[in-house]
């Protein structure tokens, strides 16, 4: 199937949909179709959008799909708004922030020149927001990321 623009803004739409299974079908479909070309990336404005969203699985979505679309990055977008995106190393949800930390590897794979920020803010995060069963999980994803980037 070709994918038109008009499906990429309706899967779009679907990413802020109340039903969780609805919301990663259309994740999911959105993921493919950037291996595929750069045609969801002109809509990485809207992903950042995502990120100020009061519901965490919206959150998570953007979080994604703006990693997966880093191949496509050459207006420097990401460059731009990433601190935004680094914010959410300590998201109010842990699993949120879990998902953000993990996903910085395939940002500095294609955005090499982001690796200090990614370190410093990694460096500095205040996980003390999170209980005490979850901090010991985000700070393991922390150092495995950290050794990743550095590698």
């Amino acid at each position: 199937m070709k994918i038109t623009e008009e499906y990429i803004r309706e899967q779009i739409q679907l990413l802020y949909s109340r039903d969780s299974n609805t919301g990663y079908a259309a994740l999911k479909e959105l993921q493919d179709a950037s291996h595929e070309d750069c045609m969801v990336y002109n809509h990485l404005n809207e992903f950042f959008d995502m990120l100020e969203n009061k519901n965490s699985f919206v959150r998570t979505r953007g979080l994604v799909l703006i990693a997966e679309n880093a191949i496509w990055d050459e207006k420097g977008i990401i460059d731009r708004f990433f601190d935004s995106y680094l914010q959410h190393i300590t998201d109010e949800k842990p699993i949120t922030a879990r998902q953000c930390i993990k996903l910085l590897p395939t940002i500095a794979k294609h955005k090499p020149e982001l690796k200090k920020r990614m370190a410093d803010a990694l460096h500095v995060a205040d996980l003390s927001c999170y209980k005490e069963s979850m901090r010991p999980l985000v700070e393991n994803d922390i150092e495995n990321v950290l050794a990743q980037i550095h590698e």
